[in-house]
Parts: structure tokens; sequence; C-alpha cells
């Protein structure tokens, strides 16, 4: 699994990458390797004020279907439209092209409090 050590992780397995006062937010290699083969995802509108652990977008796979949590408080301010007719770019590339959508931060110092990489890796690998 990778865990790229430039993004912060939330416990509910969501990835922050910081940019300026902005959050890019999608869910971590981990999940999509739960999740299995992803041929949904219901994402977010844009301008919808979203707060940490408050549910955000969906994602549907073929052997469940999960909420996708926003790690910061905010406006959404950017989706992306690409995984309605592609979900499973997900599965293919979780860190890049699988992205879910952009947080403009209300509070930054949330993102600053996830966890890094480190620590994700620990708590998702059980030891």
């Amino acid at each position: 699994m990778q865990t790229p050590s430039d993004l912060t992780y939330s416990k509910t397995h969501e990835w922050v990458k910081v940019e300026g006062n902005n959050a890019r937010v999608g869910i971590t290699d981990f999940a999509q390797h739960e999740l299995t083969d992803v041929v949904f995802v219901e994402l977010p509108k844009n301008g919808k004020e979203v707060k940490p652990g408050a549910q955000a977008a969906v994602i549907e796979s073929v052997k469940t279907a999960v909420d996708v949590y926003s790690p910061v408080s905010g406006k959404v301010i950017e989706v992306n439209s690409a995984l309605e007719n592609d979900p499973g770019t997900i599965n293919k590339d979780p860190y890049g092209k699988g992205w879910m959508f952009v947080v403009q931060m209300a509070k930054p110092e949330e993102a600053a409090a996830m966890m890094p990489a480190a620590e994700y890796e620990k708590m998702t690998s059980g030891k």
C-alpha cells in the first residue's frame, strides 16, 4: 500500500493535500483496496459547506457503499467530475487522478492536526 508522506490522513481513511488555503481530498490506497472495484461516486456540490467528520460524498463498490467524510471544515470549491464517468480511477490512482473534492478551508489548523503518513501506516497495519 502506498502512503505518500506529503499528505495527511484521517482515521476514516481520507487523505488531504494542502494547497495554500485549500485542501484536496480523496480516499487512501488502503481504503480503495478494502472497497475493491469502485463503480459509482456521488460527489458533493460546489458551494457545499462541510465540517470535519461530516459526510461529504459517497462511494459505491461491487462490495459495499461507504460515506466519505470531510476531514476539514470549509466550502467545497471544486469536484473531480471525471470520476462520474470513470469511478474506477479511484482504484487506479487514489492519490492522483482519483482525488474527489477540494475544500477552501475555514480552519487550516484542522489539516495540520491530521495524522502523518507514518502514523496512518501504523494504524492500518494493526501494529
